[in-house]
């Protein structure tokens, strides 16, 4: 069977957990296509250069400067909107040129069609809306249920028993389960590497950066101040595919645009403390490699990363 493979480009977590999936895909035999744009396809054709890809629609989005996010996000609606519909033409041309037997799309909502199999995957069954818009969220849950409820089935990459969930109430919510959902287990592109070297640390400190603008610099910046001519040594990965990958040192501070798997595990692995946004596909990568020390800073006005966040320093 031929499957395609289409993550949403919004920072790389959404490609990162395709990996093993494309992964298991073809080891079952299966050829694989990959799809999408941006950054997210990058990572996904640097793991798999012999794959054929197609392109799908591009979705370029920031977020805001300040603590608050809702009003970019409100902004986004119609591009987001315009987007999903290019993306769901754009998968019709490609089913008429590809014998495509399975669609596997990571929240990329137009990709569906009643030719094929068509499979979405999130862990965002509950959505979380900021303080002052909760009372929307059973809109929008209601919403993000009829976009996947043009899907055959919804994987979710979390376990189903919510008492080992890494995602908790955003993979369980309360009311009765749909369906469609099968929970899948967590996915992670570290799960199957072998780490090595993690009784020596390279660097005290492991920053790993991804999201959107302009809050993935933000952050950049704000561990540069906090550590320059400090006493440890400091690793920043910024999660920027698109560019030449050449390593810069200033001083204490080692900055990288992005690393391979394995050398980004034994750098987690070997690190004093490690800084990362609290996006769900990170979450997953460091439950894997079992590392400890974690400082997780969630995208200011994003509540699922601020729940995440708060979700993992209790356990």
């Amino acid at each position: 069977m031929t499957i395609l493979v289409a993550p949403l480009n919004w920072g790389l977590g959404h490609a990162s957990r395709c990996v093993p999936l494309v992964h298991r895909f073809l080891s079952e035999g299966h050829e694989v296509i990959l799809g999408g744009d941006g950054a997210s396809l990058t990572l996904l054709r640097r793991h798999f250069p012999t794959l054929r890809y197609v392109y799908l629609a591009p979705l370029q989005l920031r977020y805001s400067k300040s603590n608050r996010q809702v009003w970019a996000m409100l902004k986004a609606l119609p591009t987001m909107v315009s987007w999903a519909c290019k993306d769901h033409a754009m998968l019709r041309a490609v089913l008429r040129e590809e014998h495509i037997g399975r669609v596997v799309s990571d929240n990329r909502f137009g990709l569906y069609s009643r030719d094929t199999e068509c499979i979405y995957m999130t862990h965002q069954l509950h959505i979380m809306l900021p303080d002052g818009w909760k009372w929307l969220e059973p809109i929008a849950e209601r919403l993000h249920e009829w976009v996947y409820g043009h899907f055959n089935q919804v994987w979710v990459p979390d376990y189903e028993d919510i008492e080992q969930s890494l995602a908790g109430e955003l993979s369980h919510p309360a009311k009765m389960a749909n369906g469609k959902w099968v929970y899948i287990g967590p996915l992670s592109r570290f799960s199957s590497l072998t780490i090595h070297n993690t009784s020596t640390s390279s660097y005290d400190v492991v920053a790993v950066l991804s999201g959107l603008e302009p809050q993935r610099t933000l952050l950049e910046t704000e561990i540069k101040q906090r550590y320059t001519g400090r006493e440890v040594r400091v690793l920043i990965v910024q999660g920027l595919m698109n560019r030449p990958n050449t390593r810069f040192k200033r001083g204490n501070i080692t900055i990288v645009p992005y690393m391979g798997d394995e050398q980004l595990a034994n750098a987690l692995c070997s690190a004093k403390h490690i800084i990362a946004r609290s996006g769900y596909s990170t979450v997953m990568d460091l439950a894997a490699l079992g590392v400890s020390k974690i400082e997780l800073i969630p995208t200011p006005g994003q509540p699922e990363q601020e729940y995440l966040a708060v979700l993992h320093s209790k356990k």
